[in-house]
């Protein structure tokens, strides 16, 4: 264990092209009211190291919901959603210069990249949102990534920026992920509590069975322990090691230190894709498919034809992610749907072949096409 732990914390600080995700509490003062600069600095100042070496970072930072709460004169941070998406209107704006201004100062230049869950599991969207990102990072721009809080609607958030920057770094094709936390190391409990663990090296899913997970512990973020591990299974889906830490070591982290906890990549992955869909959608309906199709789309991985659907659950439209279910219930795929749900019961049972025939070419295609599904 000890050897495995070391070679990857060497995996993690050669990397050639990092993610880099901070979150609120790490960048916000006591009262989680204002922006805590000198925190922010000392980013900026261990990433623009990184990129004097020859480097690529992309930086997803939490914080605009955060820093909009001081000016608008809230208390704490707002758990509708109009008020959290007005506090990112205003924090947004704030967080970036402050961004551009600390890295300024080593000579770099940043770029503003908002993100929904939408604009990255439709194809087109998700097509142009890696170029962008590639195309910034050729022309030698920092990437400050966060989710576009003032237009995200509870139906397209990713929910948490520990996934957000999971995704980008699968999206970038990342060397290594690091998340950036108010807490030095994933523990076995609470970190405040006599007897917790650090657990230095996280490498199979086994290794979490002893391990307590609690919830968000800040009041100004949106995730927490939980949302960190998920993210790190998110990024070993795709063969990314991740590191977890505490800002005031992530230093010492990069160049080999004993600090944090490094989790282990998966051997198998799935095509890049396909894991966006997996993880960063929220189904808008259900599909109930008959026993055969559920053979058809788990063990022989076709396309999903209306004949073998049986049931049609939600209000969706065409080109929404919808959760592909047994008859039993059990969800097991999920895919973008090609008929809105209205058109959909009048298919059902029928062939391709005599929907063709009966109401026009139009409708001889699949419900989900293969390539826009996901076996779960």
């Amino acid at each position: 264990m000890p050897d495995t732990a070391a070679r990857l914390r060497r995996t993690v600080g050669a990397g050639q092209r990092l993610v880099v995700k901070v979150g609120s509490s790490s960048l916000t003062s006591a009262d989680g009211g204002h922006l805590d600069h000198g925190a922010l600095s000392a980013l900026v100042d261990v990433l623009a190291t990184r990129r004097a070496q020859g480097r690529q970072v992309v930086l997803v930072s939490s914080g605009a919901i955060a820093a909009g709460i001081g000016p608008l004169g809230l208390s704490r941070r707002p758990t509708d959603l109009a008020t959290q998406q007005a506090a990112a209107s205003v924090g947004q704006g704030a967080l970036v210069a402050a961004y551009q201004a600390a890295f300024s100062a080593h000579g770099l230049t940043v770029g503003q990249v908002l993100l929904t869950a939408d604009d990255v599991t439709r194809r087109a969207h998700y097509t142009n949102a890696r170029r962008t990102l590639e195309r910034l990072l050729e022309l030698g721009i920092v990437p400050i990534v966060n989710e576009n809080d003032t237009v995200a609607t509870q139906e397209i958030r990713f929910g948490d920026n520990d996934r957000l920057a999971a995704l980008v770094a699968d999206l970038v094709g990342a060397d290594a992920l690091v998340l950036l936390t108010d807490v030095d190391s994933l523990y076995d409990g609470p970190p405040s509590q006599g007897g917790s663990r650090r657990v230095p090296l996280v490498e199979t899913v086994a290794d979490l069975d002893a391990v307590r997970i609690g919830g968000t512990g800040s009041s100004v973020g949106s995730g927490g322990m939980v949302t960190k591990v998920e993210a790190a299974g998110i990024a070993g889906g795709a063969g990314i090691p991740t590191l977890l830490t505490r800002l005031a070591d992530v230093s010492g982290a990069l160049a080999g230190e004993d600090r944090g906890t490094v989790f282990a990549p998966a051997a198998a992955t799935r095509a890049s894709r396909k894991r966006w869909l997996a993880h960063a959608t929220t189904a808008r309906g259900r599909l109930v498919l008959d026993a055969g199709a559920v053979a058809a789309v788990t063990d022989r991985r076709k396309s999903l034809l209306p004949a073998g659907i049986t049931g049609v659950e939600g209000g969706f439209a065409a080109g929404d992610p919808v959760d592909v279910c047994a008859p039993d219930g059990t969800v097991i795929a999920r895919g973008l749907v090609n008929y809105a749900a209205s058109e959909l019961p009048r298919l059902l049972g029928k062939s391709t072949r005599d929907l063709a025939r009966d109401l026009g070419p139009a409708y001889e295609r699949e419900v989900i096409h293969r390539d826009d599904l996901v076996v779960l």
